[in-house]
């Protein structure tokens, strides 16, 4: 009765939309590493063979999930999270370097990337932490608590380093704001990051000059208002420091591809063979896909194998270019149908435990969706961030299908809960 209650409750809307993205995504991951030969879908020795080999051992892990109790998620999320946290600490011991990052481990042929998999179990202690009644986020100790969850998996992991995978965690910041988080926290950010950009591109003295104005102008408007111009000038003087300590930074703390990726996003002279190769190619083969696309198995990019790296960060261009603008917006509006649905299910939650997580999940997805598909259109850095259930890779598609339906068992318990 209890396993058929599950299957009644359970919300087959975003079960739909997640089994079409993952096979849309395997269709795709077998347009771009398709050999010459014709072999079977499921030859081990393809990429695409692997792939179908994760897609396929996936589904037990959905079974496992949904006949689970939900109330389990909440009573061992610390034990999870620590257990996180031992997984990455190990990587400095037993961790495989790959392209100078240490994320890894290697059994054999198979790799196991463990801050996929930490990232439900940082959202499972966050919605812990914030759902308990004596979690206030207007006090600042309490904000404290909240951010150092994420903040320790992000400061280990950006010691592996992983920058990319280190920003996802940061996007739980979102989720905090929408529990009450001040918006000083977001505005703080984006303020910083603009700087840290414009102090790369125009001369720090004219920036430093054009904030001056800001906060002078602002005062004035202000001025019925209690200002208290202390406040004014250390705000300034902040800001100053940073804007003059943007160089430095760059020059001695960056890694060299680091500052490559950094010149290639706001169009600094880079070599288009080398270090500029790959988002060239990306952007030519998904404009080349124009409105309709070249045809399912017909891109001559991907064919060509002129994209590096096709079937993990950059998949989505072999949706652009083989399914074309039309192809891409489809795939889009699957995203954005996903994400919404998370949201409206994490509204409906009858516990404030369920909801917060539900707001997790939609972050995180939201934030790989967003960045991966930037990256390849010169609006953001190049990091190397999967899009979800599209990139190939078993931690990453298993990692995302524990994520999300650890929520749909939650939202598909709230009968009970009730």
């Amino acid at each position: 009765m209890k396993n058929q209650s599950v299957v009644n409750n359970i919300d087959w809307i975003t079960v739909l939309i997640y089994a079409i993205l993952v096979i849309l995504g395997w269709m795709n991951i077998y347009s771009a590493s398709l050999p010459l030969e014709e072999t079977s879908f499921f030859d081990l020795t393809q990429i695409y063979g692997k792939q179908m080999l994760f897609i396929i051992m996936a589904i037990p892990l959905i079974l496992v999930i949904l006949s689970m109790d939900a109330k389990i998620f909440e009573k061992y999320s610390t034990v999870f999270y620590i257990l996180g946290i031992f997984l990455l600490l190990g990587l400095f011991a037993f961790g495989k370097t790959i392209k100078g990052q240490t994320n890894w481990y290697q059994f054999g042929s198979f790799g196991f990337q463990p801050s996929e998999f930490v990232k439900t179990a940082t959202a499972l202690l966050l919605a812990k932490l914030v759902s308990d009644t004596q979690i206030n986020l207007k006090l600042f100790k309490h904000q404290l608590i909240a951010l150092a969850v994420f903040g320790f998996p992000v400061l280990l992991i950006l010691m592996q380093p992983d920058a990319g995978s280190a920003m996802i965690f940061l996007s739980l910041v979102f989720v905090l704001y929408r529990e009450g988080l001040p918006s000083w926290y977001l505005w703080t950010g984006f303020i910083g990051i603009a700087l840290f950009i414009l102090a790369l591109i125009v001369k720090p003295v004219f920036l430093i000059g054009f904030v001056l104005l800001v906060m002078i102008i602002h005062f004035i408007l202000n001025a019925r208002i209690t200002r208290n111009p202390i406040i004014y000038a250390a705000l300034f003087v902040a800001i100053t420091g940073m804007v003059l300590s943007v160089d430095y930074v760059y020059e001695n703390v960056l890694e060299p591809h680091q500052k490559d990726r950094i010149n290639v996003l706001i169009g600094e002279d880079v070599n288009m063979q080398k270090e500029g190769y790959n988002l060239n190619q990306s952007m030519i083969a998904i404009g080349s896909g124009s409105w309709i696309g070249k045809g399912y198995l017909e891109g001559t990019q991907t064919k060509g194998g002129f994209v590096p790296e096709q079937h993990t960060d950059y998949i989505f261009t072999t949706v652009g270019e083989e399914w074309g603008f039309v192809g891409a917006t489809v795939v889009i509006f699957l995203f954005v149908c996903l994400f919404l649905r998370i949201i409206y299910l994490a509204e409906r939650q009858k516990t404030k435990f369920s909801r917060i997580y539900g707001y997790c999940v939609a972050t995180y997805l939201f934030t790989h969706f967003m960045v991966n598909i930037a990256m390849l259109i010169k609006l953001f850095p190049t990091i190397g961030v999967p899009l979800p259930f599209f990139s190939y890779g078993g931690s990453s598609l298993w990692a995302f299908t524990i994520m999300l339906y650890v929520f749909i068992k939650m939202d598909a318990n709230k009968v009970n809960e009730w």
